[in-house]
């Protein structure tokens, strides 16, 4: 086979790339310690280390493991702010089991992490540290994770300031900024209430046209004045994030996937109901 020198020079290009501070250190290293060859002899020494932990710690922790163990931890944390767990809490922690399907085996695994959670010297920055560094730059997987502790933060009608608190944290330890988890925060408390009042409207008939559709807006974070043009980036920007294929091509786990299709399926409806709105 010939030597193709440009695909060379774009594999090298590649590894240099991905292991820059692990260069640049075994380098330096080198060129004290040893001149110019020291200095090339550091850099590859450098390199050889960097991918060889980045490959055990990829088999020892993965994105999907670490979501799951901060998933439920973390919710029992939450459940447990208020100093007792409430049943609703309880029954939205084991719905979530429901609908994603669990094998006995994982369902007990849940369980394990959700007590864990409770007890009160549990710390959340031991699970969410390592989950932070696996997604620091995978956005749509750190605002699941999020929507998800918020939903079971309002599985009691509200969020209280100790829950508040641990939702902050969590924001933190995930690099997300306040103006990030204020925005999020509103559009979660319009999709809680979207729900709650389209199943009493579907049921009852008891809830306005109009009450309807200013939850909807806010299920997509826009406001009622936006042109139609602004609502549908919006619409195709959160349907993006919630793509279960794609949330689960950068780590979230399988068995969430149908947690994510009823977020798509959420955000369709609340879309749909403006766009009708519109047209009449």
């Amino acid at each position: 086979m010939a030597f193709d020198a440009q695909r060379s020079g774009e594999s090298i290009g590649q590894v240099i790339r991905n292991n820059s501070t692990a260069l640049v250190i075994g380098g330096l290293i080198g060129l004290m310690s040893g001149g110019l060859f020291g200095l090339l002899l550091g850099g590859a020494i450098g390199i050889a280390i960097s991918k060889g932990l980045k490959s055990v710690l990829g088999k020892a922790l993965n994105p999907q493991d670490a979501f799951f163990k901060a998933t439920f931890s973390v919710m029992g944390k939450l459940a447990k702010a208020d100093g007792r767990v409430s049943q609703e809490e309880i029954q939205y922690a084991r719905d979530v089991m429901g609908r994603m399907g669990l094998s006995s085996e994982r369902q007990k695994q849940a369980i394990e992490l959700f007590t864990q959670g409770k007890e009160e010297h549990f710390e959340i920055a031991d699970v969410l540290r390592p989950l932070s560094a696996l997604i620091r730059y995978r956005i749509p997987l750190k605002l699941m994770f999020v929507e998800i502790q918020l939903q079971a933060a309002m599985a009691d009608g509200q969020v209280s300031e100790a829950e508040l608190a641990i939702i902050r944290e969590v924001c933190s330890l995930l690099h997300m900024s306040q103006a990030e988890m204020a925005a999020l925060m509103a559009r979660m408390q319009s999709q809680f209430s979207y729900q709650q009042h389209s199943y009493q409207s579907h049921q009852f008939n008891s809830v306005s046209e109009a009450t309807l559709l200013k939850e909807a807006y806010g299920v997509l974070g826009v406001e009622e004045s936006v042109s139609d043009a602004e609502l549908k980036k919006a619409y195709r920007r959160l349907m993006s994030q919630h793509h279960p294929d794609k949330l689960v091509a950068k780590g979230l786990p399988e068995e969430m996937m149908q947690l994510a299709k009823e977020k798509t399926q959420e955000i369709q409806s609340a879309y749909d109901r403006i766009r009708q709105s519109r047209k009449n």
